[in-house]
């Protein structure tokens, strides 16, 4: 029996799909008013930021905190995911607009996908995985590549309350063997190819060698085949696609409970017992509905581009839930930002799509830059459409940010979030009136619904400007994690034992003294130079200033007397030329002027490239233990790990500049 949704009375449900209305004066204090509303008033303020999205039955408590931090948010709601994101569009009349843009230069195509259409598909997706015995509450691994059909598949277990745990692409067949162990999924979804810059990657050798490895077997392989491809054979355990849709029919959604697990995300570089963050429905859909316009600045209809993968936790809240619930266009690229075929990648995306706002990483805006300094390419298109870009994942360098404001010329707006939260704990939110020029270095203020504090080690809370622990005061706003996926006493272990009542974040920084928060790096990446706690990310920020280095990662080299000090691995632009030994001396000398002697930096290997994963982030744990001759892990994130092979030669053959 399926379930048709019913309307509620406009008392308890509103769907105000538009940004309201603010005065000036109001937007000047949008963001503290915001903030100081959902600190004091919580439930007040989320019970009207959930009237955005479309509620079978409505909530009787906003918030229960009865059980921290155990925290419920709409406690006796029922919703269903899909609904909000494909199904209320289209019956509200804007069927035709087109809901996913998938651009994909590796294959040369580039598919408009309507609100309409994606329905049709997945309504008819649901069916299939529902014949073949999914059921609200089983898993569903899905292993694809930066397709549509992977968000048809997200959206088409959210229809039934099937729970989906999405493994990146990417990963070894080790990795997937204990995503599917720990998991349990009643079937898996992959597709033939995935297409990375020089090479294809068949997709069922990597399934089968995981099945093979995986003590846990699940019922059936549901396969697609890439159209303008090879045709992979299946055998009978495998599903065909296209078969299966033919014979489908669209199926209605099912209400689930808001507390009810919407999917399973493992963390980056889980090995042995995985780390998999539980995203309940209800409050998940509250937030990011609400940030698609009150961080983002987004209208309904716009075009929103999150330049990431569907296998992180900003593919799943930004590429498909967010984006979809407020009724904007998602562009789902697959693609680089070089190679694809050029550094003008990006530029022409958010000229071709007419493209509002960007989400993408530092990372990307330095490997364009250190290809294409001058922006050339980027010079050939009109960007008259965008209005801002928005970076995360890693600390933007004030060098980076100066030459992304000059080459896209909109605002720059670093934030900062993590898996565990699902969406932003610092921003500039741009609904709310908040400052679009920022001081560099800065992530942001905290979003409201955060209460950021920096402790010490024995929870005392610091001055401003003070280096310290970054937590955030329960109870959480609605959208971080629930839980880790069968394990609540590692949950309460891991993030919140060390600093009770407190979430930790595990990240060091300060909060300034207007309020800005600061991310300077892990707590376990923090230098300990004779007592003194150094932030890698300063001694960093102050080598990119110079305008040689393209990249840089500064690690704790051990040392006999001073416990550690600073050791740089910097890439440099591809024009740089000269000696070395001075280059490294104008290095130590801008560190020493940024961030004082008290550094004691000496210590740089200029290398070709850094090893980062396929996120963005640098391995500094890695990287760290490689200069200090300890053995360490090259785990299944790293985009290319023979970087660490280059890295080794190079420390082997004395490559290293030092000063005395």
């Amino acid at each position: 029996m399926f379930v048709n949704f019913r309307k509620l009375p406009r008392s308890l449900w509103r769907c105000s799909l538009g940004r309201h209305s603010l005065s000036s004066s109001a937007r000047e204090d949008g963001v503290s008013l915001a903030s100081k509303r959902a600190i004091e008033r919580p439930r007040e303020f989320w019970g009207e930021a959930a009237s955005g999205i479309s509620w079978e039955k409505p909530w009787t408590q906003v918030l229960d905190d009865s059980k921290s931090p155990f925290t419920q948010w709409f406690s006796g709601g029922q919703l269903n995911m899909c609904y909000n994101a494909l199904d209320r569009h289209v019956e509200a009349g804007r069927g035709d607009q087109i809901a996913i843009i998938h651009d994909s230069p590796v294959t040369g195509s580039i598919e408009k996908i309507s609100y309409k259409h994606a329905l049709h598909q997945v309504s008819r997706l649901a069916h299939v995985l529902q014949r073949h015995g999914v059921k609200k509450g089983d898993r569903v691994a899905i292993y694809m590549p930066m397709i549509p059909q992977a968000m048809y598949t997200m959206l088409a277990c959210s229809r039934i309350g099937a729970i989906h745990s999405l493994v990146f692409g990417g990963f070894a067949s080790r990795e997937l063997a204990t995503r599917i162990n720990h998991a349990k999924p009643k079937i898996i979804v992959t597709a033939s190819f995935g297409i990375e810059l020089a090479r294809t990657v068949a997709y069922k050798p990597l399934v089968e060698a995981a099945l093979a490895m995986a003590s846990h077997k699940p019922d059936k392989v549901l396969f697609y085949n890439r159209p303008q491809m090879e045709t992979v054979s299946l055998e009978n355990k495998y599903l065909c696609w296209q078969e299966e849709l033919d014979s489908a029919h669209p199926i209605d959604c099912i209400p689930v409970p808001s507390d009810h697990p919407l999917y399973i995300l493992y963390t980056s570089g889980t090995t042995g017992d995985p780390k998999g963050t539980v995203r309940t429905t209800g409050g998940h859909a509250v937030m990011l509905f609400w940030s698609m316009s009150a961080i983002y600045g987004l209208q309904p209809g716009q075009v929103w581009w999150a330049a990431s993968d569907l296998g992180w936790v900003v593919g799943h809240s930004y590429i498909c839930y967010g984006p979809l619930l407020h009724g904007n266009t998602s562009v789902l690229f697959e693609g680089k930002p070089i190679g694809t075929p050029n550094t003008g990648a990006y530029f022409r995306v958010l000229s071709e799509h007419n493209v509002a706002a960007m989400f993408t990483s530092p990372t990307a805006l330095r490997i364009i830059q250190q290809h294409d300094p001058d922006a050339i390419l980027a010079q050939m298109y009109n960007l008259e459409k965008f209005q801002t870009l928005f970076v995360a994942g890693e600390h933007c360098d004030a060098k980076s940010l100066k030459w992304a404001k000059s080459v896209f010329k909109v605002p720059v707006l670093d934030h900062w979030w993590q898996t565990e939260t699902g969406s932003a704990i610092t921003a500039t939110c741009v609904g709310l009136g908040g400052f679009l020029n920022p001081p560099s270095g800065q992530c942001g203020k905290a979003v409201p619904g955060f209460d950021v504090r920096v402790l010490d080690d024995n929870m005392k809370e610091l001055e401003k400007g003070e280096l310290g622990n970054v937590v955030i005061k329960l109870p959480l706003p609605p959208g971080p994690m629930a839980s880790l996926w069968e394990n609540n006493q590692r949950f309460v272990e891991t993030y919140f034992q060390k600093f009770p009542g407190y979430y930790d974040t595990m990240d060091a920084g300060f909060i300034d003294n207007d309020d800005y928060i600061h991310i300077k790096a892990r707590i376990d990446d923090v230098i300990n130079v004779a007592g003194h706690r150094l932030s890698g990310g300063a001694i960093e920020e102050a080598l990119l200033h110079h305008k040689a280095v393209a990249d840089c990662v500064v690690v704790g080299l051990n040392h006999p007397v001073k416990g550690a000090v600073p050791f740089a691995l910097c890439v440099l632009h591809n024009d740089v030329t000269g000696s070395k030994a001075e280059l490294l001396q104008e290095l130590v000398d801008g560190v020493r002027s940024a961030v004082g002697p008290v550094a004691a930096f000496k210590n740089g290997l200029f290398i070709k490239r850094l090893p980062r994963t396929r996120s963005g982030k640098i391995p500094r744990a890695a990287i760290a233990d490689l200069i200090n001759g300890k053995p360490f892990k090259v785990t299944s994130t790293i985009e290319d790990p023979t970087v660490f092979t280059e890295l080794e030669e190079a420390i082997k053959n004395h490559h290293m500049a030092t000063l005395p």
